[in-house]
């Protein structure tokens, strides 16, 4: 979706006039990554802006936008996006003042703490967001007041109470960098969110159809067997259908690979938007994984270690013939860190290694061991000579 189709679609969102497939693809949207729910409050303020009576102050915010989207669009690093961001901000409070967001209602007398970029939250159909503690209890209740789920600790637990429903009502769970957190469905199926990865999935499923839910990032599941209403993840451009499983789904936006490792019973993966068929599906046995290349659309099917696939499950990473630009990434999502390598001739080289309760600091003790790596760590980057 280019720039220009993105904001087109936020627009029509904001004005209440998108269609439910669109109004799926912008919150999805905001909630892949903490940019895009910046640029989505952003493109928001520019639009209450755009609709002020005063001309001349949405003129002066018009063009201010301009100068913010060519600056993003051109800046080099995550550093100068930010203040960017930052300065656009403040440019919307001078422009308007506060009073304006006051006398307007934009703001609430007792405005909301921004949420913490390293906090578990939990997106409600009405688009509110609760900030989830990891050794806390919340309770989530539905429009009508119903107690449909109640967390505890790094658990999230949802009702399966007899009574039907005819519409879904969606809520999103995001886990960010550094973390991780299970949820329990309304079907009993039970799923691990490893760090970085959100989870869109049904209140309470609908009797008739399929259960539907989607992911970005990793997550292993635990499916309840239902004949009747097969289990499907969409992950972008795929779809993994069981009935009844244990399988890993590996799906980063950053990565141009969706691996899918079955442990137990047996999937088949298609590609989203096909009608399911077994002869447009590609089966799996357990043992084995499934690879979708973004690029070139392919499934190739393989043989696998599970282990390695699933060790984070219990808090480990295992790296087994892996190069080292892969580590990185999974070091960063693992420890909520900033890895900045100077050292490109690592990039390709492989490693092979394994950590448990190890620091990020004991890990890269490690390297500079066994592999002479040479690094130097900065609050929570590290960078690699």
């Amino acid at each position: 979706m280019t720039d220009i189709m993105q904001e087109h679609k936020i627009i029509k969102y904001l004005q209440g006039a998108a269609s439910s497939s669109e109004e799926k693809e912008i919150e999805d949207w905001i909630i892949s990554s903490t940019q895009n729910t910046k640029k989505f409050n952003l493109l928001k303020a520019r639009y209450i802006a755009s609709t002020f009576d005063e001309t001349s102050n949405a003129v002066q915010v018009d063009e201010a936008y301009n100068t913010f989207s060519n600056a993003m669009r051109t800046a080099s690093d995550a550093k100068c996006r930010r203040l960017i961001i930052l300065k656009y901000v403040a440019m919307v409070a001078i422009v308007f003042g506060t009073g304006y967001f006051f006398i307007n209602g934009f703001f609430e007398k007792n405005p909301v703490p921004a949420i913490p970029d390293d906090a578990i939250t939990l997106q409600l159909k009405d688009g509110n967001i609760e900030i989830i503690s990891e050794d806390g209890t919340t309770k989530v209740v539905d429009s009508k007041g119903n107690l449909v789920g109640v967390q505890q600790g790094t658990q999230l637990v949802y009702k399966d109470n007899e009574s039907s429903v005819e519409e879904l009502a969606y809520n999103t769970l995001t886990v960010p960098y550094g973390k991780r957190f299970d949820v329990v469905l309304s079907d009993g199926t039970h799923v691990f969110l490893n760090a970085g990865t959100s989870l869109r999935y049904p209140v309470k499923f609908i009797k008739g159809k399929n259960r539907l839910v989607y992911l970005k990032g990793e997550a292993f599941f635990d499916v309840v067997k239902d004949a009747d209403h097969p289990f499907v993840v969409n992950v972008d451009e795929l779809n993994v259908r069981v009935l009844g499983t244990t399988f890993n789904i590996s799906s980063y936006p950053e990565d141009m690979l969706i691996n899918t490792t079955l442990v137990e019973g047996s999937v088949t993966v298609y590609e989203n938007g096909d009608p399911y068929s077994s002869s447009t599906s590609s089966l799996l046995k357990p043992g084995y994984k499934a690879e979708w290349n973004k690029n070139d659309k392919n499934i190739s099917i393989e043989e696998t270690n599970v282990a390695l696939h699933t060790a984070w499950v219990k808090g480990k990473i295992v790296f087994r013939h892996l190069p080292f630009k892969s580590i990185v990434k999974k070091l960063e999502r693992h420890y909520n860190v900033v890895i900045t390598n100077h050292n490109k001739i690592l990039d390709d080289e492989f490693f092979t290694a394994s950590f448990d309760i190890e620091t990020i600091e004991q890990v890269f003790e490690t390297f500079n061991k066994n592999y002479g790596i040479d690094y130097r760590i900065t609050d929570d980057e590290i960078i690699i000579n």
